[in-house]
């Protein structure tokens, strides 16, 4: 309570310098005065510099200003949550279906606003072959391109490659099936047979 300004009847100085709810700076009041001017605007005398010589009262409701502020601070505090970076990992190795449940998790953390930092993992000698990685993470790159984009290039961390994606911000809807997915994976799936029996 003691980090509040003070208000109203709670004010102590005798006099005060008033500015009223526009801003305009009606000058050295006395705190009668002051109270009085407030009270006929059906506001609050709000103390809000009380180290100076009067100090600084301000005609506002001070429930709104109290309701905008925790409004502010929540809004802050989203913000700084959203803005958390995920990881997922992968191998050069990875089967089809890993590789499809992973780069949907990808995609949904990028819908929800996250950074995804991606590492490739390699395995023995796989080391020395970091074009494999490269590939491996261009593939995913390109399969979350309608809601992410590569922030940081791919780059070698000792036997990891890794490469970070960020929200496109420019992105129209959110996706959460690559192109060539759904409907369009079953037709050809279907059409597949038909064209090999001719």
């Amino acid at each position: 309570m003691s980090s509040e300004p003070r208000i109203n009847d709670r004010i102590r100085a005798r006099e005060v310098f008033l500015v009223d709810e526009d801003g305009t700076r009606l000058g050295v009041k006395p705190l009668p005065e002051a109270l009085t001017i407030a009270r006929e605007a059906e506001l609050d005398l709000v103390e809000v510099a009380a180290n100076a010589d009067p100090p600084v009262c301000r005609i506002m409701d001070y429930g709104k200003f109290k309701f905008d502020a925790a409004q502010r601070a929540k809004e802050s505090r989203r913000k700084s949550t959203r803005s958390a970076i995920k990881q997922m990992n992968y191998r050069i190795k990875i089967g089809g279906g890993d590789f499809d449940t992973k780069t949907r998790r990808v995609r949904e953390f990028l819908n929800d606003g996250h950074k995804v930092k991606i590492s490739v993992w390699f395995r023995g000698r796989e080391v020395s072959h970091p074009e494999l990685g490269k590939r491996l993470l261009d593939r995913i790159a390109a399969d979350v391109a309608p809601v992410g984009k590569v922030e940081t290039m791919p780059k070698l961390d000792g036997r990891n490659l890794v490469m970070v994606l960020a929200p496109d911000r420019r992105s129209p809807k959110k996706e959460t099936e690559p192109p060539g997915s759904g409907e369009a994976r079953q037709r050809t799936a279907v059409e597949a047979p038909a064209q090999e029996t001719s």
